[in-house]
């Protein structure tokens, strides 16, 4: 295992600098600027109608659907996909790599983000399909067919039907599965291949059930999970308060001037900022990848419109909320004057996996703060594999089980629980580099498709 991940790494890492330094950035921000325009800034417009209907579906104990999910449940499991490790582990490696000013490049790209899956969740609404037993079946590639009819489009929807397969139904899982091993075992000494055993067990309870099973088990999680590590972060930024105007100001002043605290020439740190907010807000608010609409589609909604402007919410509270708090605790305890990390040299204890974990400690205490982020991180990324595994299977039913959906679906399920076990037992990095890579795949016919159907989105999206 070790000998195959030492001679895959270097290529993977080459793709993938290539994709989120010419490609990727490009496509993001384009789609985002592209669909702003078109529905008229739609994320400024339509915020406060987002915001009133986040509130009004708000629910832990919602009425079980005969077929897909109520709004908020859909809104729920696109969260926990959502908020997952991209959020403390990803923007952990996005500031180290990057600086702080890669918290900066994160906020563009979730602003045009929300443009970008408020079209993704309307077109997910718009194009879904009913099968012969009543169960609902949407997201890109049935969108993307529709955007590329003939054999063009079928080439492009299996094209993204195997990369989510291999991105988020199994190395995906793979990289939530290896930051909650690496965590508790930092935290708590508990060997990583023990949670992996632990986790598969867990994960087979809902990976082998229904969308209704998920639902129920979504919209409990994701609000105790985003409430207690949020209360959490108010704690530590109270206690870190005369850092926090510095701490912005460190966020603005180098994502122009990245070089001033992560060296090298001014060209390359740029890009290594923009790159790395790019990269990382990709993996964190899944605007423009094209997972979410799986979610999004299930949604009991007359209107898309509606359901475009609550997948709005999923992004703002990811970026906007989770993971700035989260930068937040990084940047005022550990890049300000007093902090480890103020000179710009990383410690080689340091990494993204325990990043979080040493800048809460140092308001909690070594012990709990490793805890704190350790139980959190537990449950974020174990409700994103979850919901991931999910839109993994609706895309593994569409190549491979239309003949027989049941066999399909556990041969599938059954893969997926191994990926989780052996997320726990290979190295952070590698597993990292190849998520990165088959996530950037994704994006491109997800954007091709989001590009030609804009009159579709804007038919009936404008309000």
């Amino acid at each position: 295992m070790q000998a195959i991940e030492k001679s895959l790494y270097p290529i993977v890492c080459n793709v993938n600098n290539y994709l989120s330094s010419y490609i990727l950035v490009f496509l993001l921000v384009g789609i985002g600027l592209w669909y702003s325009i078109k529905t008229k800034f739609v994320q400024i417009r339509c915020f406060k109608e987002g915001f009133h209907r986040f509130f009004h579906i708000f629910t832990i104990n919602g009425d079980k659907e005969k077929s897909g999910m109520s709004s908020f449940q859909a809104l729920a499991t696109a969260i926990a996909a959502q908020v997952g490790t991209g959020n403390i582990v990803g923007a952990s490696g996005a500031i180290l790599t990057g600086g702080p000013g890669a918290i900066f490049w994160m906020w563009i790209i979730a602003f045009f983000g929300m443009a970008t899956i408020y079209a993704e969740a309307t077109l997910a609404i718009k194009t879904r399909e009913v099968d012969v037993n009543g169960h609902i079946q949407g997201g890109p590639v049935y969108y993307i067919k529709k955007a590329f009819p003939g054999k063009g489009g079928i080439f492009l929807a299996g094209f993204f039907a195997v990369a989510i397969i291999l991105a988020v139904g199994f190395m995906g899982i793979m990289v939530q599965a290896n930051s909650i091993g690496s965590t508790v075992e930092n935290a708590f000494g508990i060997p990583s291949w023990v949670s992996g055993a632990v986790l598969v067990v867990l994960c087979a309870v809902v990976f082998l059930g229904n969308v209704q099973r998920l639902a129920s088990v979504t919209e409990k999680i994701v609000p105790l999970m985003a409430s207690i590590f949020i209360l959490g972060t108010f704690v530590v930024l109270i206690c870190r308060i005369k850092y926090i105007p510095a701490t912005f100001g460190m966020i603005f002043k180098y994502a122009f001037r990245p070089q001033a605290i992560i060296g090298g020439a001014f060209g390359t740190a740029i890009k290594t900022a923009v790159s790395q907010g790019a990269k990382r807000g990709l993996f964190s608010n899944e605007a423009g990848m094209g997972t979410t609409p799986h979610a999004h589609a299930q949604a009991n909604v007359k209107d898309p419109h509606e359901q475009g402007v609550c997948a709005m919410m999923g992004v703002f509270v990811d970026t906007f909320v989770v993971l700035t708090l989260n930068a937040l605790v990084i940047i005022s305890t550990l890049y300000t004057k007093d902090g480890i990390l103020s000179t710009g040299i990383i410690p080689a204890s340091i990494g993204k996996s325990n990043l979080a974990q040493v800048a809460f400690g140092t308001v909690f205490g070594n012990g709990f703060g490793a805890a704190f982020v350790a139980a959190c991180l537990f449950f974020f990324a174990f409700s994103t594999m979850l919901s991931w595994n999910m839109f993994g299977k609706i895309n593994a039913i569409y190549m491979f089980g239309r003949k027989n959906k049941t066999v399909c679906t556990v041969i599938y399920s059954l893969i997926g629980l191994v990926f989780v076990f052996t997320g726990t037992l290979v190295s952070n990095d590698f597993v990292w580099e190849v998520q990165d890579m088959l996530n950037n795949l994704m994006v491109i016919p997800n954007v091709a498709a989001l590009f030609a159907l804009t009159g579709m989105v804007v038919s009936k999206g404008k309000k």
